[in-house]
């Protein structure tokens, strides 16, 4: 939110927040909460998806820590994302990009509720899957937010819009350092110092839940580099592909089929998956915007 905020050819028109690796509500005040740090009062969050597709019997509530935050927090507005996105987008026919972090369950609802959006959407860019390789957790299989809701991300493949995934392929190799978050605390300005603590924080919490992980002293950038792409192609190599994707509860839940089209006789392509990544160029992207935030 703070890189598409600091990208002077980025407009947040809206806000969304869905289940994923917190619970919606937890998800809606810390949201609201960036929004009053970021000074964007005028841009709408609004609640979304509880649960997946699936399983709506399986949702979370959110801890009293972020509870203790919602009073100051910009209050979420009212409705329902899936019906939010619906009416932006067929409000602005080819005009609206949205850039998807977390899994895809308000997507593939907005999708459901209006036939036309992915003829009226401008593209839908994806932090999620795997491409080219595996995860190497068996009891995740899928990548997170594939894994979260495999149905809905299915959903959208089958859609029709125009994506780009951008994956853990290229996701995992931008990263910040203990150097790099310090430079943001060094920064003269009311967001960067916060985003530098934050950074600190969140690999101190990488290296004690997963100790023996490689690059466990550093931070993986997969949420900023989908945002980055939308105004910077250049960081970043997509090839064509046939994706599909293994729904339900089994033991492969959430992998990701990919045919890059080098048969004799190829599927049709339904997205662009990331390939390729100028990692050094992406992070001095994000520290030059950040350090001025």
């Amino acid at each position: 939110m703070a890189l598409a905020h600091a990208d002077p050819d980025i407009q947040i028109d809206l806000i969304t927040t869905v289940n994923g690796n917190t619970d919606v509500e937890s998800a809606t005040i810390l949201a609201g909460e960036l929004v009053r740090r970021l000074g964007l009062g005028g841009v709408r969050v609004v609640k979304g998806a509880a649960a997946s597709l699936t399983h709506p019997e399986i949702f979370r509530t959110p801890a009293a820590i972020v509870l203790a935050l919602a009073d100051g927090a910009q209050p979420p507005a009212t409705g329902y994302a899936a019906v939010e996105i619906a009416r932006h987008v067929m409000d602005h026919p080819g005009e609206i990009t949205i850039v998807a972090i977390g899994p895809l369950t308000n997507i593939a609802a907005a999708l459901a509720l209006e036939p036309q959006l992915a003829r009226n959407v401008a593209e839908i860019v994806v932090m999620g899957g795997i491409f080219f390789g595996t995860m190497p957790d068996r009891t995740m299989p899928g990548e997170f937010n594939v894994w979260v809701d495999p149905e809905a991300a299915a959903a959208v493949l089958r859609s029709g819009a125009p994506q780009r995934w951008v994956g853990l392929d290229v996701t995992l190799k931008v990263r910040l350092t203990r150097d790099d978050a310090k430079r943001m605390m060094a920064a003269n300005t009311s967001f960067g110092p916060f985003a530098g603590e934050a950074t600190l924080a969140w690999i101190d919490h990488g290296l004690a839940s997963e100790p023996g992980a490689q690059d466990g002293d550093s931070c993986a950038l997969h949420d900023p580099l989908a945002v980055a792409v939308v105004t910077h192609p250049e960081l970043v190599e997509f090839v064509d592909a046939h994706v599909s994707i293994v729904t339900g509860d089994g033991p492969a839940r959430g992998v990701m089929i990919t045919d890059l089209l080098r048969s004799a006789t190829p599927p049709k392509a339904n997205c662009r998956v990331a390939a390729a990544v100028d990692a050094r160029g992406f992070t001095q992207h994000f520290l030059n915007l950040m350090t001025g935030l």
